[in-house]
């Protein structure tokens, strides 16, 4: 369980309001940083590549003084703070591929940004480069102001908690978000209710419980699916580098972040109430990239049933699975409940009231009925059942650890060792 108070980092994004001159401002600050990155990253390439010698992110930050001169209506006019957090960001990236190179991984060599590819930009600290709530005097508006492009009104909906550590401006489309990282954002413990429950993540319904509740899925990109379509077979017809082809981009770009803010809207609804009347949620600890893999194969050893595997994967990204557990485990640590995440394997198949394992107990999408005892119920909630027991069982070898643990020293306490003279 969290301690009641305990603190957290946490992230506010809010809407940003820009004038269209600021706007313009906004993107010309996003687009100089992107070229910062690209010249960064290929100074980095060239130098390996002509003398064999790795260079580092103090080498690029030491430069930036001089490129800054040398360029003084472009990389001049931002804050050498954003410039240096730019080039921290590309450091990072190197510092993932060489990670993935040493434990054998497929490395992936950090890669160029092209345009839109790139679309934060970040501050490291409030007060250097940029400033929240830049204009506290004014009655009903908050401003964020950044060096370069002024005073932006930002649609605050929410107070921010906790001590504001970095601020990043972000493009989404035709929109711009302000971004607040802040640390020590208190907890907000909800009463104890001594219940615990499963969930059981699915196709038909989001998820279901141990309880025999099920959570809907609202299937937000099958509903927008004909628009889509349509958008994106109007962009297929319209000519490359035109005016009317990035129209089309910006159409099928503002659908699919439509949908992306539907998900999480309804993650953001459902999870709550499974946090609010439970103080132990368990979970399956799911790998969403390796179940969504394509059936293709290769042309050696071709997949089967190739357009069926398609559409189950079209589902399982649609109900976003992940993005609803995010949302819940940030729930649930701020309301100081215990969530614990298990392997699911064999969930589906295990009678909850035997524990018979079969096949063929699970005889059809949602009808399960044991081969051994004959215990029928719904078959996620079966599952929600099993997923439950297997948390329960996993908390209680945690805490007979930590016991034996405790009475260990408790003994070296009592019995320290024996110390020689020489």
């Amino acid at each position: 369980m969290f301690e009641a108070e305990a603190e957290m980092r946490r992230s506010f994004k809010f809407l940003l309001r820009p004038t269209a001159r600021q706007a313009g401002s906004l993107a010309a600050c996003v687009e100089d940083h992107r070229t910062l990155y690209n010249a960064a990253l290929e100074h980095r390439r060239i130098a390996y590549r002509r003398a064999g010698t790795r260079v580092r992110y103090g080498d690029q930050s030491a430069e930036l003084k001089d490129i800054r001169a040398a360029d003084p209506d472009g990389q001049g006019r931002w804050s050498f703070s954003s410039q240096q957090a730019t080039l921290r960001r590309l450091d990072l990236a190197f510092a993932a591929f060489f990670r993935r190179l040493r434990e054998g991984r497929s490395p992936g060599y950090p890669r160029f940004r092209g345009r839109g590819r790139f679309d934060t930009v970040t501050w490291p600290k409030d007060g250097d480069g940029c400033r929240w709530n830049s204009q506290p005097r004014h009655p009903t508006a908050t401003f964020v102001r950044f060096l370069g492009v002024g005073h932006v009104r930002v649609h605050q909906h929410r107070p921010v908690a906790g001590i504001i550590k970095t601020i990043s401006v972000r493009r989404e489309g035709a929109r711009w978000y302000v971004v607040l990282s802040c640390d020590d954002v208190p907890t907000e413990p909800a009463a104890s209710t001594g219940t615990a429950i499963g969930i059981d993540m699915g196709v038909v319904s989001l998820a279901t419980t141990s309880d025999g509740d099920h959570v809907p899925n609202p299937r937000t990109l099958a509903a927008s699916a004909r628009r889509l379509a349509a958008a994106q077979r109007a962009l297929s017809r319209k000519s490359p580098g035109s005016n009317r082809r990035r129209k089309a981009i910006r159409r099928v770009a503002a659908l699919h972040a439509k949908v992306r803010r539907q998900r999480l809207d309804h993650a953001h609804k459902a999870a709550p109430a499974l946090v609010r009347e439970h103080d132990l949620i368990v979970h399956e600890e799911l790998r969403i990239a390796n179940m969504t893999r394509s059936a293709r194969g290769t042309v050696e050893r071709p997949g089967s049933k190739i357009a069926q595997k398609t559409g189950l994967n079209r589902s399982i990204l649609d109900a976003g699975w992940g993005v609803f557990l995010t949302v819940l485990a940030h729930k649930a640590e701020s309301a100081g409940r215990e969530l614990i995440a298990v392997n699911p394997t064999g969930t589906s198949r295990t009678c909850a009231v035997c524990g018979h394992s079969a096949a063929d107990n699970r005889i059809g999408q949602a009808v399960f009925r044991c081969c051994a005892c004959g215990h029928a119920a719904h078959a996620d909630v079966n599952a929600a059942v099993n997923i439950l027991g297997a948390g329960l069982a996993l908390r209680e070898a945690a805490q007979a650890a930590q016991r034996e643990a405790a009475s260990a020293r408790k003994r070296r306490s009592h019995n320290p060792p024996h110390r020689t003279r020489n």
